[in-house]
């Protein structure tokens, strides 16, 4: 079954072909029962933390995982990855001298948009992409790959699992300080059913921020007027394709009260086009649009596909990146109040340094530990020289 919007509701793109249309609406009724995985509050706290980054007082890191899987909601991973963040904004804070509000990419990072529906395996069978572990999974065999309307309610134990850990860190940290969660808002099967209004409004329940992708931020499609509604700061991935014109109108669609630290720009350009475009985009939303938090995210831009098939990210585009996007923004006067960064504490082998200046989809490189279920992640060393360089560049 292929998703089609209600009469009157704005297109969804990036929705995967749930094959029962009726199992579907079983489980948005189910997930709709459940309390929500976040608190009208707890997202209010957030966004007084991101307000002060908004006016130059904090730095922002958003990172995490590209794509978190169930098996990673167990007790001790959680505990890893939560330390890791907080080691991570600690060692921002102490290098910029600046407090550093903690965002992970994790309770609810389950899905991911795809560029193409299907894909081939190295035998010639054809199979549906893997779409995240709340749709389908990443086992190359068909009956992996089909959309599982149940993995919806899956998600929503694994990512309360992951939040319960999450707050267990939050005693004795102030507000500012704590480790929130937010993910990618892709699938409508999933969000809709988890607004749950408060005192000030909808929010979204299930995460204290969560993000429009740069394929799903169409003025006129469902994810725009879906977060307009919220009241939970809300994140737009900006990549090469759009225009000044456009970001202004996003700004003023996702922030139309103009409240600090409620509207993040994520900017992912890649290191070269960020230098032609990025002048254009910050000058023209600070003239003409509604306050946003701009963030850098240097490693979405700068992905390739190697001739073997695997995708990895050069390091030296990464870290010009950096520091293309901190003067430019800069320049504009304007805060680059921090990054959002796809890493994992683990001591993977995804993200390559091309300093022979091969052309990095020629670079025959070995990835002895290439365990991501998406696309790379940079490594704690790794991360540790993008923090430097930004720091740095401030």
């Amino acid at each position: 079954m292929t998703p089609t919007a209600p009469a009157g509701v704005r297109r969804a793109r990036q929705q995967p072909p749930w094959p029962d249309g009726d199992e579907l609406a079983q489980v948005e009724d189910e997930l709709a029962a459940r309390p929500g995985l976040v608190t009208e509050g707890e997202c209010t706290a957030l966004l007084a933390a991101l307000a002060r980054a908004a006016r130059g007082e904090a730095l922002v890191l958003q990172a995490g995982d590209c794509a978190e899987r169930f098996a990673d909601a167990a007790p001790a991973a959680v505990d890893r990855r939560a330390e890791y963040l907080y080691s991570l904004a600690d060692a921002m804070s102490t290098a910029s001298g600046l407090p550093v509000v903690p965002l992970g990419r994790m309770a609810g990072q389950y899905a991911k948009p795809r560029s193409a529906d299907s894909e081939t395996r190295a035998d010639g069978v054809r199979l549906p992409v893997y779409r995240g572990d709340a749709v389908n999974g990443p086992e190359a065999e068909p009956p992996a790959r089909s959309c599982d309307p149940r993995r919806l309610l899956a998600a929503y134990d694994h990512a309360a699992a992951v939040l319960g850990r999450v707050r267990a860190t939050w005693h004795g940290r102030p507000a500012g300080r704590r480790l929130y969660v937010s993910h990618e808002g892709l699938l409508c099967a999933y969000e809709s059913p988890l607004e749950r209004r408060g005192a000030g409004g909808v929010h979204a329940s299930s995460a204290h921020s969560v993000w429009i992708g740069d394929r799903t931020r169409a003025l006129d499609g469902w994810h725009v007027e879906w977060a307009a509604g919220l009241g939970n700061p809300v994140g737009v991935k900006l990549g090469p394709s759009v225009t000044p014109a456009e970001a202004v109108r996003l700004s003023r669609a996702l922030n139309p009260a103009g409240v600090e630290g409620k509207l993040l720009f994520i900017v992912r350009l890649g290191a070269g086009p960020a230098r032609r475009l990025l002048p254009g985009l910050v000058a023209e939303v600070a003239r003409r649009g509604a306050p946003v938090v701009w963030l850098c995210d240097p490693l979405h831009g700068n992905t390739w596909r190697l001739r073997s098939g695997r995708k990895t990210r050069p390091m030296e585009a990464v870290r010009d990146e950096v520091s293309v996007f901190t003067r430019i923004v800069r320049a504009h006067r304007q805060w680059p109040a921090g990054l959002h960064l796809e890493t994992t504490p683990e001591d993977v082998t995804e993200c390559v340094s091309a300093q022979d200046h091969t052309p990095v989809p020629s670079l025959r490189v070995a990835f002895p530990r290439y365990t991501s279920a998406c696309d790379p992640r940079l490594n704690p060393g790794q991360t540790a020289d993008v923090l430097a360089r930004f720091a740095q560049s401030l």
